[in-house]
């Protein structure tokens, strides 16, 4: 029941029941007992006022009281309580909206704990993947001083690795550098409507000519049309391919890696498959391996190297075009990753 309607209520109770009582009452009394009447009506007055009053105070006490404790918990930083709504009026709906409050309250905290954990796992990662760089260059440098690399042989070698490990640092914090930028929305997209067939053919050859180099096998079929397009940016769209495949190439365990990619019409979409023929991921980390700084080689073998955000940029970019990704894998098989793409189509101008 409302408060204006209890209101209503009581205003209706001490004008009319008085009444009605003297009114009861003068009819059973004499005329000359008027004195009595005028009492008895002051006393029907008096306890009527006094039982509605009371009824509007516990109606508004009891829910302020526990508005009042639950502040007391929220200022203390206690989250973990609940506030029924026990009524349907005016209180009853503050209490739901501040039962809402609070839940959102300890949500955001919830996510400000997730947050900071993933913080100061992101910055042990970061002393990790940039000690073991910076102890190799040290080391071979320290070599150089030393005169161990005493033929042209060693010098160059250890040159090259110093030049490689120095790239590896240089990899590392710009990819930390993107993912910090797109998790801020900092990233200025570039949309284009272009030929879904032509750029995924440049990609393919591109791709292509990369792996030939490092001796991988690459295949590509592509099965889309000629006049279906899609709105995206073609830069950050390529960074999602390379991603996939740098990731693929880090966990292949094959003496010929193999690396796939396939182009789908899927009615509204275009769906990418890219496949490898690496040792797989097992069946409790898939559902993981687009979470932030996740890594499914808990050994942190240097060889693979990486701050753990390469896929979790991925899944940024592709949702940031309205698609989504996902992946399947068979231990000791491959993995195939599977994202779509929102085709281009024209609206009527009568639409």
């Amino acid at each position: 029941m409302k408060l204006r309607t209890k209101l209503i209520i009581v205003f209706t109770a001490v004008m009319i029941l008085p009444t009605i009582f003297t009114s009861v009452a003068m009819h059973t009394f004499a005329p000359e007992r008027v004195n009595e009447i005028q009492q008895v009506y002051l006393t029907a007055v008096f306890l009527t006022t006094a039982l509605l009053i009371y009824w509007i105070y516990r109606s508004i006490s009891v829910p302020l009281a526990k508005l009042q404790k639950a502040a007391r918990n929220i200022r203390e930083g206690n989250l973990d309580f609940e506030i029924r709504q026990e009524t349907d009026d005016e209180i009853g709906q503050l209490c739901q909206d501040f039962e809402e409050m609070r839940l959102r309250l300890k949500a955001n905290a919830e996510e400000k704990v997730a947050y900071d954990r993933e913080n100061k796992e992101l910055i042990s990662n970061i002393s990790h993947d940039l000690k073991t760089p910076i102890t190799a260059i040290k080391g071979y440098v320290e070599g150089i001083m030393d005169g161990v690399a005493d033929t042209p042989e060693k010098m160059d070698r250890y040159i090259k690795t110093i030049y490689n490990k120095a790239n590896e640092m240089d990899l590392l914090i710009n990819e930390l550098t993107l993912y910090s930028k797109i998790d801020t929305n900092r990233i200025p997209y570039n949309f284009a409507t272009i030929s879904a067939k032509d750029y995924f053919e440049d990609c393919a050859e591109d791709l292509h000519m990369e792996l030939e180099a490092k001796g991988v096998e690459f295949a590509y079929r592509n099965w889309m049309e000629e006049d279906c397009k899609v709105i995206v940016d073609p830069e950050q769209l390529r960074r999602v391919i390379n991603n996939i495949v740098s990731n693929s190439l880090k966990y292949v365990d094959k003496p010929q890696t193999r690396i796939t990619m396939e182009i789908k019409d899927v009615g509204d979409f275009v769906q990418v498959e890219m496949g490898d023929n690496g040792k797989g991921i097992a069946a409790k980390d898939l559902p993981y391996i687009f979470d932030r700084f996740y890594r499914t080689d808990a050994s942190r073998n240097s060889s693979k190297g990486g701050s753990g955000i390469g896929l979790s940029i991925v899944k940024k970019i592709v949702e940031e075009h309205g698609g989504n990704i996902w992946a399947a894998s068979e231990e000791g098989t491959g993995t195939t990753m599977y994202f779509v793409i929102r085709k281009y189509q024209e609206v009527p101008i009568d639409e």
